[in-house]
C-alpha cells in the first residue's frame, strides 16, 4: 500500500489558470486536424464565436461546454470548470484591492 498524503492548497498560483481556448487552439484542433471554420461547423455554431473563444475574448458558456464535452468525448464538466478556475483567477486579481478591506470572517460550524 502506497503512503498518499493530501495537502490543502490554500493559496492560488501566481499565474492565471489556462483559458480553454487556448486548450482548444494549440491541442484539440490540431490533434483533430480540424480548421475554425470546420470545427465551427462541427460544433454548430458560428465562426466567430468559436474564433472569439480562440482568441480568449469570450467565456465557454455552459451551452458551448456541453458543445464541446460532445465534440471531444469527455462530457462538459472539464470545459466548465475550466472557465470558472479562468475567471475566478481573473476576478480575484481584478478585486484585490477591495478584498484587503473585507474582513475574514471563520465561523465555528457553517
Amino acid at each position: 500500500m502506497e503512503n498518499e498524503e493530501e495537502f490543502l492548497v490554500t493559496e492560488r498560483p501566481s499565474r492565471p489558470p489556462t483559458h480553454p481556448g487556448i486548450i482548444l487552439k494549440e491541442t484539440v484542433l490540431p490533434a483533430l486536424k480540424l480548421s475554425v471554420s470546420e470545427a465551427a461547423r462541427q460544433l454548430r455554431v458560428s465562426r466567430q464565436t468559436l474564433h472569439r473563444i480562440l482568441a480568449q475574448t469570450h467565456a465557454i458558456t455552459p451551452e458551448m461546454a456541453i458543445r464541446l464535452g460532445k465534440f471531444c468525448g469527455n462530457g462538459p464538466t472539464l470545459w466548465i470548470r475550466m472557465q470558472q478556475d479562468f475567471d475566478l483567477w481573473e476576478a480575484e486579481k481584478k478585486l484585490h484591492d477591495e478584498l484587503e478591506k473585507i474582513p475574514a470572517h471563520h465561523p465555528q460550524s457553517i
